[in-house]
């Protein structure tokens, strides 16, 4: 009876993280295919992606850049819309834009006594206009979500760490299950 437990959890954990992508994955597909009114099923994602990529080609010519520009100062006066959008830009600018965030991964003593440690990301050099010369602002992604808190440090507390960010999100995000492997130096010639 052990052995025949043992087969089910080592089942369960092969394809318990293979089946909840392929539903989530099926739930976004028949979902945006449905919206659009597509029959065949991934023509609304394959769409989707088509008209995103167009929309980025188009927003690299001078006048989309003035529209956008427009836009941006449009709902950045209204305050509920601002509130929304510009969190909306800036998260998606820190992970993907040509300014992103979260690629100084470091290490930060969370304690005086330098037992306890966390896994984070500097946001922010300098805390001067806080009243803080000494400090960083510093993301720290919490586990299994999306989310996370920025928090103030000491920059003495901070240390940088020769990690991949995107390694080093999926490790805290995964709650530490994840391997990280070093990141790797460009050869020297």
């Amino acid at each position: 009876m052990t052995r025949l437990l043992s087969y089910f959890f080592q089942g369960l954990i092969v394809l318990a993280p293979a089946g909840v992508t392929v539903y989530v994955f099926w739930l976004v597909f028949s979902s945006v295919d449905q919206w659009l009114g597509f029959r065949v099923p991934g023509a609304g994602i394959a769409v989707t992606v088509a008209l995103i990529t167009l929309f980025g080609f188009l927003t690299s010519t001078v006048l989309a850049r003035w529209v956008v520009a427009l836009v941006d100062r449009m709902f950045n006066r209204l305050p509920l819309v601002r509130l929304v959008y510009a969190s909306t830009r800036d998260l998606l600018g820190a992970f993907v834009g040509e300014k992103r965030r979260f690629d100084r991964p470091v290490v930060v003593m969370t304690h005086a006594d330098g037992i306890e440690k966390a896994f984070g990301f500097i946001t922010a050099e300098t805390m001067e206009r806080f009243g803080l010369e000494d400090h960083v602002a510093v993301y720290m992604p919490f586990s299994y979500a999306l989310t996370g808190s920025v928090r103030v440090y000491p920059r003495a507390n901070v240390r940088p760490i020769a990690v991949d960010s995107a390694q080093l999100m999926a490790f805290v995000v995964s709650g530490g299950v994840t391997d990280v492997a070093e990141k790797q130096q460009p050869p020297t010639t």
